[in-house]
């Protein structure tokens, strides 16, 4: 079905220019913010509840929500130090006049109340149903508060960052955090390409649509906040199965026009990680900048790295009405890479190296400029305008094996380089349906992307060296100035979306949404079939391809659903559906690997996601979020473990394997064990509990697949349980944390295989571990002391198979590693 653009975009704004007529009224709320000693209260919080609409009080405690619908509103008022108050009240056909009157919080409350009415203590909340220019009502999210959370930041440690947040496979490739590599509810894990990545809500990510891994994973000493969105992200931010990852960074403080901050972090196998930041306010300007340098390497050797990273983030309010700014981010590392292991060699010693002239390179420059306007209080504008200019390159020998390029000179080069920019710009409207609140949120999107992609021979030198070698064997078997391959991938995509929160009652809301994509990818280059012999290594045969140039347009519309009831101020019961989409991307066909081949009449995919879940608090004392979900993904692609069509050796065969679906359960619970002991204590003893069970499986093989014994298999990459608790003490200024991770269980290929020594440790299961860490911090005025031990019992394990860099083969997981920082802040 041909789906005219123009048409959706006019059914979009009329939808918005009809709901906008529907605001006949110009009403208000007005009143006073006093202290109960009768003060009035300057920079108090009003906002109506379920919204984006509100505002501060001024000099004098005064406060108006103005261009008000009639209808039922609840109004909460805050100001620092003081107990929050809620009050509702209906609009008629006259303004109405609404006083707070705050209560001081007194040492005899109770301090897991007091702290959780603006965040769960020790480092998550939830997204209101309203921040910023998007909407969350009903959809799976955590938010995870960086200052409340006691981990190793030098190393950006996934494992204890998110911690708290269920159902997610952590690859641990390095044990420095260079990359992310995140998979939710059975998605894999690899570069977190399933998910949308973001910082500070625009895209980070090399392609988001042609090629969506992450090279660039901004530093955990940088950020304010992780924000994670499962499941139904889909329509407001794209079509990934996995949801959204936003990475928000720091801010200056705002009542000063300069702070310095210095942390410097030294730790076992040579780690030293120095970051410093400035920020603060000058009149109307905000600034925030930061350099991080790192260096050192893992248990294992040749696996040194180098590592800079500097951000800078300017924003000026112009007028009350409007805000604009900029952020630049640049990255740069360099890491030697010690290659992967049979299952032979990692019985043997888990710490061997089968590799001295692999190297990693990525640097990383990413430019954004951000357009805040509010038109009135209920209608604003966000504008965002994004730009990535980066590259990754990889270089050295792919074969397989403990004799792996023994006796070999070459070393194969792989050369990104991205060009890519975009915008993005959202209008969300407040308004009022059957008298209560609503809000409606739509958007547009643009994208750009160009991916340049060459492969050839590496210079036949030790260090990281990464240039074609045009004059060495390269000129012995191609032509001058020719490279194994040579592409260019450029990609095109539209998008336009809307999401509305309907409130049928006080209690119950319905969230519908529409997303419209529009996106074209192109192929334009060639390349050289290079037959080498299995035996002796000799080439064979060499033949170059004719000019490719290939173009697949798609276009398709993702719909969802989302639903809450709130039967008290503290407890949800929230479910959604919404539709998934992964694209097929040229650029997965033309790698040159010996360990991989890719099927050539690979399809898209489409699935959908379905959560139910139950969250709230009990008593003010125990979180939780208790969610079962369903993942379908049709035409999924997957490894199947075959011989190689170019050879006598085993190669993961890369197609679409057939259907599968994931169902389980998340749980999440956390409560101060003191807190039930006794009403006032100056101690907090935190423990929590994440559990996940997933039961993924394939049901529908098709003939995609050349085995036929898939069917019911489990899903490659997704471990049945994954579980992790902690507890957490905290004294004043002191706080002890201690983390237990646990992974069962799984498989790496669709034929569920056992190891097989042919494979040399590309198929096999990754057996299940467990792993403990300790962190301590300590503050005093001006100076901070972090120290801690990861994998406290020094566990050898392993997370992944990789067929690929930094393999091939088994990818150790970091030893027992100890670190030290501290932390200076002036003024």
């Amino acid at each position: 079905m041909k789906i005219n653009i123009y048409r959706i975009i006019i059914c979009l704004l009329a939808v918005f220019i009809s709901t906008v007529s529907q605001a006949q009224s110009d009403l208000k709320i007005y009143g006073v913010v006093k202290s109960a000693d009768g003060n009035n209260l300057a920079n108090a919080e009003v906002f109506i509840k379920n919204s984006s609409s509100g505002t501060k009080t001024d000099s004098k405690g005064y406060y108006e929500i103005k261009r008000l619908t009639k209808g039922s509103y609840e109004l909460a008022a805050f100001y620092m130090g003081m107990k929050s108050e809620m009050q509702k009240v209906t609009l008629q056909n006259v303004d109405v006049k609404l006083d707070f009157v705050l209560e001081e919080i007194t040492q005899n409350l109770d301090a897991v109340n007091v702290t959780a009415e603006k965040e769960e203590t020790f480092g998550v909340r939830r997204l209101n149903a309203v921040e910023g220019a998007a909407i969350y009502e009903a959809k799976k999210n955590e938010v995870l508060v960086m200052k409340d959370i006691n981990a190793n930041l030098a190393t950006n440690n996934a494992r204890q960052v998110f911690s708290k947040v269920a159902g997610l496979n952590i690859w641990e490739s390095d044990g420095a955090g260079l990359q992310l590599e995140i998979g939710a509810r059975g998605l894999n894990p690899k570069r977190t390409a399933e998910f949308n990545t973001r910082q500070n809500g625009y895209d980070i990510s090399a392609d988001p649509l042609g090629y969506p891994e992450s090279y660039y994973t901004p530093p955990a000493e940088a950020l304010q906040r992780v924000e994670v969105v499962r499941g139904a992200a889909s329509l407001q931010y794209g079509p990934q199965f996995g949801g959204m990852i936003n990475f928000v960074m720091k801010e200056g403080p705002e009542d000063k026009p300069a702070e310095v901050t210095a942390r410097l972090t030294t730790g076992s196998y040579g780690l030293l990680n120095s970051f410093t930041s400035l920020g603060g306010k000058v009149g109307k300007l905000k600034h925030y900048s930061f350099y991080n340098y790192k260096q050192g390497g893992n248990f294992r050797a040749n696996s040194d790295y180098e590592y800079h990273a500097g951000y800078t983030n300017l924003s000026y309010d112009i007028s009350d009405k409007l805000s604009t700014g900029i952020d630049v981010t640049v990255m740069r590392y360099t890491a030697q890479q010690p290659g992967g292991l049979t299952d032979e060699q990692f019985e043997e010693d888990p710490t061997m190296v089968t590799r001295s002239r692999n190297w990693f390179d990525v640097a990383w420059n990413l430019f954004n400029w951000n357009i805040d306007y509010e038109f009135n209080d209920r209608l604003r504008l966000n504008s965002r305008t994004f730009m990535l200019l980066a590259h990754r390159k990889a270089l050295g020998v792919l074969e397989t094996g403990i004799d792996a390029g023994v006796g070999r000179t070459q070393r194969d080069l792989m050369w990104d380089e991205y060009n890519n920019w975009g915008n993005e710009t959202r209008l969300i409207y407040q308004y009022s349906t059957f008298g209560h609140p609503s809000t409606l949120l739509v958007g547009t999107r643009y994208f750009s992307g160009d991916l340049h992609r060459r492969q050839g021979f590496g210079p036949d030198t030790e260090g990281a060296d990464f240039w074609f070698d045009y004059e060495g064997i390269n000129a012995d078997i191609l032509p001058p100035g020719d490279v194994k391959n040579d592409y260019r991938f450029p990609n095109k995509n539209f998008a336009a979306f809307a999401e509305n929160i309907f409130f049928l009652h006080d209690k119950f809301s319905v969230t519908p949404g529409i997303r419209f994509e529009s996106f074209k990818t192109n192929a334009e280059g060639y390349y050289y079939t290079i037959v080498e012999n299995d035996r002796t290594g000799e080439i064979e045969s060499v033949e170059k391809s004719d000019p490719e140039s290939k173009t697949y347009p798609r276009q398709l519309i993702l719909l969802g659903l989302g639903a809450s009831y709130k039967p008290s101020e503290t407890l949800e019961l929230y479910g959604n559906f919404s539709q998934n989409y992964r694209a097929v991307n040229f650029n997965d066909f033309r790698v040159d690997n010996p360990n991989k081949e890719i099927d050539e009449n690979i399809q898209d995919e489409k699935g959908y996601n379905v959560d139910l879940g139950l969250r709230g608090q009990l008593a003010g004392k125990l979180s939780f979020d208790i969610s079962a979900f369903m993942l379908y993904y049709n035409n999924k692609i997957g490894n199947i473990n075959q011989q190689s069509q170019r050879g006598s050796h085993s190669v993961n065969f890369v197609t679409n394997i057939g259907s599968s679906r994931n169902i389980g359960l998340e749980t999440f619970f956390e409560t101060d064990i003191i807190s039930w002991l006794r009403s006032e204590s100056a101690s907090k003893l935190n423990i929590y509990s994440n559990f996940t069970i997933l039961d993924a499986r394939y049901v529908n093989v098709t003939k995609g697949s050349t085995d036929g014994d898939i069917e019911g298999n489990q899903v490659e990459n997704v471990p049945p349980i994954i579980f992790r608790s902690g507890l957490s003490y905290a004294y004043r200024n002191f706080k002890l944390s201690y983390q237990f991770s646990y992974t069962a269980e799984h498989y790496t290929d669709a034929q569920n295989s056992g190891v097989l020594p042919a494979s040399q440790g590309l198929v096999g299961p990754i057996p299940s571990y467990y792993v403990m860490d300790l962190s301590l911090k300590y503050k005093y005025n001006w100076l901070q002391v972090e120290t801690g031990v990861n994998n406290l019992l020094d566990e050898m394990y392993f997370t992944r198979r990789a067929d690929g860099y930094p393999g091939p083969g088994i990818i150790p997981a970091n030893g027992r590693a100890f670190y030290f920082a501290l932390q200076v802040k002036l003024p």
